[in-house]
């Protein structure tokens, strides 16, 4: 099984910071298919729409994530069994990730590293969620923090200490 390759579907940032998270990603997952992400940044009141209508959540909230399959984690993603979600370049879609550009500004400025930094983390992060990653408990915390900032490492976008 070979390492899955990524396309990001979005007009949020340019085509060469597109092309740098589509390489950084890669690795993340086996797939016998390039995997297909939809990455949406938009304002506090759509997020706080889609929070408030699908996960019952009436506020702001940074990012969001729409996977579209569900039991993916760790295991290859073969397109003959997920068939469904092949797109019409036979791309394997994982699902939506929306982040709220002002509240990336904001955590940014709080965290004291740049916009594109927090940008591409809650990116990072949304598709992540998509794989089937979670940080419910300290264990998938861990796990997923760990990917994060290899993903980040690769980007050249290391948190500062």
């Amino acid at each position: 099984m070979q390492k899955a390759e990524f396309f990001i579907d979005t007009d949020a940032i340019s085509s060469e910071e597109r092309t740098k998270l589509e390489q950084a990603l890669s690795g993340l997952a086996e797939s016998d298919a390039t995997l297909a992400v939809e990455l949406l940044v938009t304002d506090e009141a759509e997020i706080r729409r889609l929070n408030r209508e699908q996960r019952k959540i009436d506020r702001v909230t940074d990012v969001l994530s729409f996977p579209s399959m569900d039991g993916i984690k760790g295991a290859p993603i073969l397109s003959e069994e997920h068939g469904d979600e092949l797109d019409e370049e036979d791309r394997i879609f994982l699902g939506s990730v929306v982040i709220c550009g002002k509240r990336a500004n904001e955590q940014a400025e709080e965290y004291g590293h740049s916009y594109e930094r927090e940008l591409f983390y809650l990116a990072v992060h949304g598709v992540l969620h998509c794989l089937g990653y979670d940080h419910e408990s300290e264990e998938e915390r861990a796990e997923m923090r760990e990917k994060e900032e290899d993903v980040m490492k690769k980007l050249g976008l290391v948190r500062a200490e």
